[in-house]
């Protein structure tokens, strides 16, 4: 059943490794390569093995750190041997893949060899591939990211060419062509090769003797490629991709006043791809990925005057008050300073770098819209305070209905996409102190908005990837803001990480959540009772959701600065959730919250719940009947506990409204059609719990329009689809139970023969 085992996908901490245990099995495995690689049995067998070993550290591939060096050498030192055969070196070349997939290329890079004896081994193996040949890719990605790495000997690569008259009296090709030439064929080939020839692309062509003498042909090899090819066909698409990511790999690693001459011509025939038409994911990507690059080639790499920063993080110097007083002192200074507008140089292109950014927060794929998230944040930092705030108004207006001519294009009351790249940006900005505090009220109601953002589509809703991103918003607000700057907000923020940690629908999101409000407790110190509620709601304690309502959100509610708001939360957003699950636990949790207010439950909350439980719709009808049912058995358990009447907390209009709930759903035919499969099974509930509450129902004509309803949900279960067949069964049953115990007994506690 949903909620007693753990949900998908949730990690426990019985996952959580402390150590590569398998690095000796590892070292035999490497070391037997030789003698098994012949049979192909044993050599998949290996193989496997190897694969579901490294597997396990995907989550946690630092633990592999210590152990790459030697896993690295074991492997190479088998290529390297001249009697290795060929199937032995595509081995031991894949086992190399495994551990880069696991680790990443980046770290793995550094730890190759780069001696100038390895360069003409490794571009004679590189010729002796067959681009096409598709057993043996992971051989040409490693050699590839090896290349990478030896191109970066600090010799002028003519000295490697010696006589370049060969024996036979043909000119032999310079190395530098040489190279150029292999990173050119596998740029165009559709295997993850082309990956690993962008990283070459970027390392080589940034060498200041290539630099000269083939950068200006190498960009009009790869623009005119981009323009002849077209990303309709699926030749055109692969094309493309090689092309982007080596301009961008190009942009990211050149020095700027390398790149910058080529960056307008770049940028227009970027504009004229038109990639934002595309339905590749990957090229709408490198293309803003590119374009973010553009930009920070068109801007000065220098750190912003205006920028906020956070007080001295010495724990030394925050131990002295005085020394804090200094530094808050030159704080102020700083954020007074005026930022000198001569220092900066802005072209025009940067306007149309930062709109095409805008545009792509709201693109319908999330790495599209990650890549514009921090290409805004990246360049937003190069930019003149007044610049840089108005990307920050045109990003804030974009949530808002009031919509500028730019804002009408990107408005984020379109998609729920939106939210979440404008989210992504408002993370990305505040990070890096680029959010003054000035902007901090603009930008908290929209974080509180995205903390419940849940829209409906269809038959369900959207929106755990924007209240996923609004926790991030939060973790980077409590890493970037002095505590001072965010008190006024303290409050809402708090309740709002609360709310989410424990009554989000998304294990995901709950620990986001709990992580973000555990960065608050920890840098900004000022959550009301931190401490205590993270260690209620941990990180391992959200991964169960029944846990969250019925158990720990007791417990944070006994809190009185969280109490009202988790009641309003659960009757405003959740007892009318799409998910009958989410409606049936969300009483359940209002019942146990009883106890933590009950004036405010019987006096603001049952008055609001009556009209519902008479409505329109029908999941709120169905959320505030149940609602209604739990609040008023745990009130008048309440009630009993302290020696007070049953109906104590209750007006005359709650008890006329609870009774009319039956009668008026009878009129107007509620109980028919796919509506009624739900509104049966929750006002025999409803009986259940009013019968269990002793209300002083006794003789009323209200008891047999619940018993008809009681017997005909009994008749008509043939008529009910069969997957809520005995759910409605079990309703009616238990609900004539507590009927029959409570109303049809007389005072001696036997049945009234009367109605029998």
């Amino acid at each position: 059943e949903e909620g007693k085992n753990q949900e998908p996908g949730v990690i426990t901490a019985r996952n959580i490794l402390e150590s590569f245990t398998e690095s000796q099995e590892v070292r035999g495995l490497i070391g037997n390569l030789k003698g098994v690689f012949g049979d192909l049995v044993t050599r998949e067998m290996t193989m496997e093995k190897f694969i579901g070993i490294m597997d396990k550290y995907q989550e946690q591939p630092h633990l592999l750190d210590r152990h790459l060096e030697w896993m690295m050498n074991s492997l190479l030192d088998i290529v390297r041997d001249n009697g290795s055969p060929a199937p032995l070196v595509h081995l031991a070349f894949k086992f190399l893949y495994i551990i880069t997939k696991v680790r990443g290329y980046k770290l793995f890079l550094p730890l190759f060899p780069h001696e100038v004896g390895d360069l003409q081994p490794v571009l004679d193996m590189l010729v002796d591939q067959n681009p096409k040949d598709s057993e043996t890719w992971e051989t040409r990605y490693m050699l590839l990211l090896w290349l990478s790495m030896i191109c970066l000997i600090p010799f002028d690569l003519a000295r490697f060419d010696g006589n370049i008259i060969s024996e036979e009296g043909h000119t032999r090709m310079p190395t530098m062509d040489r190279i150029l030439k292999i990173a050119k064929c596998y740029l165009v080939v559709s295997d993850k090769a082309r990956d690993a020839a962008a990283v070459l692309v970027s390392k080589f062509i940034v060498r200041p003797d290539v630099r000269q003498k083939r950068m200006a042909d190498f960009l009009d090899w790869t623009l005119s490629m981009l323009s002849k090819s077209s990303f309709q066909t699926m030749e055109g698409t692969v094309v493309m991709n090689g092309m982007l990511q080596a301009l961008a790999q190009l942009f990211k690693h050149g020095k700027r006043e390398d790149c910058l001459p080529y960056a307008a011509t770049v940028l227009e025939c970027l504009d004229n791809c038109k990639l934002s038409e595309s339905n590749q994911m990957v090229l709408r990507k490198l293309g803003m990925k590119l374009v973010q690059r553009l930009g920070l080639t068109f801007v000065k790499p220098k750190v912003a005057k205006w920028r906020y920063q956070r007080g001295c993080r010495s724990l030394a110097a925050n131990l002295q008050a005085q020394g804090s007083v200094v530094q808050n002192q030159l704080l102020t200074v700083a954020a007074n300073e005026p930022d000198d507008e001569e220092e900066y140089d802005i072209p025009g292109e940067i306007e149309n770098v930062v709109e095409q950014l805008l545009v792509g927060l709201k693109d319908k794929d999330t790495i599209v819209r990650w890549s514009a998230a921090k290409g805004i944040g990246r360049i937003t930092g190069r930019l003149p305070k007044e610049l840089a705030d108005d990307v920050i108004g045109s990003l804030l207006d974009c949530f808002s209905l009031n919509k500028t001519y730019l804002c009408s294009k990107i408005s984020f009351q379109e998609t729920d996409n939106a939210w979440h790249g404008g989210c992504l940006a408002l993370a990305e900005l505040g990070r890096r102190g680029l959010l003054l505090p000035s902007r901090i009220s603009d930008v908290v109601p929209v974080i509180l908005k995205a903390l419940t953002y849940d829209e409906k589509r269809g038959a369900c809703s959207v929106g755990s990837n924007v209240r996923d991103a609004a926790c991030y918003v939060s973790w980077a607000f409590a890493r970037a803001y002095d505590p001072a700057e965010l008190i006024p907000f303290i409050n809402q923020i708090s309740s709002a990480l609360v709310i989410a940690a424990v009554f989000d629908r998304d294990v995901n999101c709950r620990r986001a959540a709990s992580a973000a409000f555990q960065e608050n407790v920890g840098r900004q110190g000022t959550f009301p009772h931190g401490i205590d509620i993270l260690t209620a709601a941990d990180y391992f304690a959200v991964g169960n959701r029944v846990n969250c309502y019925l158990t720990i959100s007791v417990y944070i509610a006994g809190f009185p600065e969280y109490t009202q708001p988790m009641i309003d939360h659960l009757v405003n957003m959740k007892i009318n959730h799409w998910d009958s699950v989410i409606r049936e636990l969300s009483t359940k949790a209002l019942h146990n919250l009883t106890p933590r207010a009950p004036e405010y439950m019987a006096n603001v909350v049952l008055p609001r719940l009556l009209p519902l439980s008479v409505g329109t719709d029908l999941h709120t009808r169905h959320g505030a009947i149940l609602a209604c049912a739990e609040i008023t058995h745990a009130l008048c358990k309440l009630a009993e506990e302290n020696n007070r009447s049953i109906t104590y907390y209750f007006s005359e209009k709650s008890l006329e409204g609870l009774k009319q709930i039956h009668q008026e759903l009878c009129s107007r035919q509620l109980y028919r059609g796919l509506g009624g499969e739900l509104m049966r099974p929750a006002v025999c509930t409803l009986i259940e719990k009013l019968s269990l509450s002793k209300m002083p129902f006794q003789g009323d004509p209200i008891i047999g329009g619940w018993q008809w309803l009681i017997n005909d949900s009994l008749r008509s279960l043939p008529l009910v689809s069969s997957t809520v067949r005995q759910y409605i069964k079990e309703s009616a049953v238990s609900a004539l139970a507590a009927l029959c115990n409570e109303y049809y007994i007389n005072e001696k506690g036997e049945a009234d023969p009367a109605l029998q």
